[in-house]
């Protein structure tokens, strides 16, 4: 009688248990109903959607260029997500190191200063989770550059490395995107709003006219406070220099490219050089100079197509008369020379403006020679021919006072940069543009080799070539067998 009690009681006691475990343990129709919550919560936080970040307005903290760097940030996260690959796994990460690198030198130092301006007290933890942020960027930098540079073992693939280095870049990024900005950015804001330091969808007009003033002040206190050290300079002696307008590249000059030089732009097939010349001529027609680009080997179609693709104005810029792509055959140019050698017994002591520049175009600002290669391969067999032929060529651009860009086709990690040696000695500068091997992975990479006439920076830096043209990293020095 008494086991029977205490077999009943443990009966009860089971079923308890089991009732209390299924009341915890939610049923298949819950769970999936909690995921569709969590789903659902996550859009309106503004993290995932169809597999990328997305902004919403409480991720806002109702200061205008802060949000607008944070949405760089989510720009940037989806632009990894959608180039890890293989393929893309070099340009993915210099692009993530560029943006890394502004995001802390630009971000950092303005947000910081917001925060001091509205007297966060929470400012000194913000400064040490920003310095961890720092610590992530140097980490990653060295780490791109081990993966890139070091031996692989057997078996190993730099384009693999890169791809988990890239990924890694990712996953963090998206972390300080949901635990940063969202959670940590939001108590800076809503200290503004409730301490009535910001007024949201309001400017303060009176501290904008101040600033204005303060600011026009000091302009027209400059020339008075330098009169006493300098002496005015002459206009006529102020010399002009130029941008090519080529996102980075023009970082590694001090002032530019003094106006009227002769640049080679040199380098191995698939550098970029043809890209380089068209951006740079894209960007001053649409300043309003006149550009004529002068090719020996593509037709006009092709190239005004290949700019258009890059979303480049090319057609409208040709309309406007800023713009020309003008098509010559290299060995017209050799026919000419021979009988005018012939007739004048060796000198070659002509106007040959009717053989390069189209009698509709006078007075270009800037050309474009596509390429002195293909000129010098007319020559074939007729090395003094064509070593005349450039001098005076050089001469003659020199006349017309415009900038000018003579590309050259040379080996990949070339030694000479010009298809005699002779040209880049009559050059006032050479760029040279590098196609470089790490491992089973290619990157691209730029240096300005020599400049007359100007400071400019000694140093090969990394390129990429996406759908709007040649962006150069002017802070990512690459190191390999050059």
């Amino acid at each position: 009688m008494q086991k029977k009690k205490v077999k009943k009681h443990n009966k009860s006691i089971l079923k308890k248990v089991k009732r209390k475990i299924k009341a915890r343990k939610p049923p298949i129709a819950k769970i999936a109903e909690l995921k569709r919550e969590n789903k659902q919560k996550s859009k309106k936080d503004g993290l995932m959607v169809a597999g990328k970040f997305v902004w919403t307005s409480k991720m806002s903290v109702n200061e205008d260029k802060i949000d607008s760097q944070h949405k760089s940030l989510l720009e940037e996260i989806n632009e990894l997500i959608s180039s890890l690959n293989p393929e893309s796994s070099v340009s993915a990460n210099r692009k993530a190191l560029h943006f890394l690198s502004n995001y802390i030198k630009e971000h950092f130092s303005y947000e910081e200063d917001y925060m001091n301006r509205i007297g966060f007290p929470g400012l000194e933890k913000h400064k040490r989770m920003h310095h961890g942020f720092v610590n992530f960027f140097n980490k990653f930098s060295k780490k791109f550059n081990t993966s890139l540079y070091e031996k692989l073992r057997p078996g190993q693939f730099t384009s693999d490395k890169l791809v988990r280095l890239a990924n890694e870049c990712k996953k963090f990024l998206g972390d300080w995107l949901v635990n940063h900005i969202i959670r940590v950015d939001n108590a800076y804001a809503q200290y503004a709003l409730k301490n009535k330091k910001i007024q949201k969808g309001k400017i303060d007009v009176s501290q904008i006219a101040n600033e204005v003033k303060r600011e026009l002040i000091r302009e027209q206190r400059k020339p008075v406070s330098g009169l006493g050290k300098h002496n005015l300079k002459n206009k006529s002696e102020t010399k002009e220099y130029i941008f090519t307008g080529v996102s980075g590249f023009d970082e590694l000059f001090e002032k530019g490219i003094p106006k009227g030089n002769l640049m080679i732009v040199a380098g191995g097939a698939g550098s970029g050089k043809t890209i380089l010349c068209l951006q740079t001529l894209i960007n001053k027609a649409k300043e309003g100079k006149k550009c004529l680009y002068m090719t020996l080997e593509e037709s006009e179609d092709k190239l005004i197509q290949h700019m258009e693709d890059f979303g480049w104005p090319a057609n409208e810029l040709v309309k406007k008369g800023k713009l020309k792509i003008f098509r010559i055959n290299p060995f017209d140019i050799t026919r000419n020379v021979d009988a005018l050698l012939a007739k004048q017994k060796g000198e070659l002591l002509i106007d040959i403006d009717p053989v390069l520049l189209p009698r509709d175009f006078a007075h270009p600002d800037f050309i474009a020679i596509d390429s002195l290669t293909a000129i010098a391969s007319a020559f074939t067999g007729k090395d003094e021919s064509y070593r005349i032929y450039i001098e005076q060529l050089f001469r003659f651009l020199e006349k017309t006072g415009a900038t000018g860009f003579l590309i050259t086709e040379t080996a990949q990690v070339p030694k000479i940069f010009s298809p005699t040696g002779v040209e880049e000695f009559l050059a006032d500068g050479v760029i040279v543009l590098y196609n470089l091997k790490h491992g089973n992975v290619r990157e691209n990479a730029i240096e300005v080799l020599k400049l007359r006439g100007a400071s400019h920076k000694k140093k090969i830096v990394a390129f990429q070539i996406d759908s709007n043209g040649i962006v150069v990293y002017p802070d990512q020095e690459v190191f390999s067998e050059i």
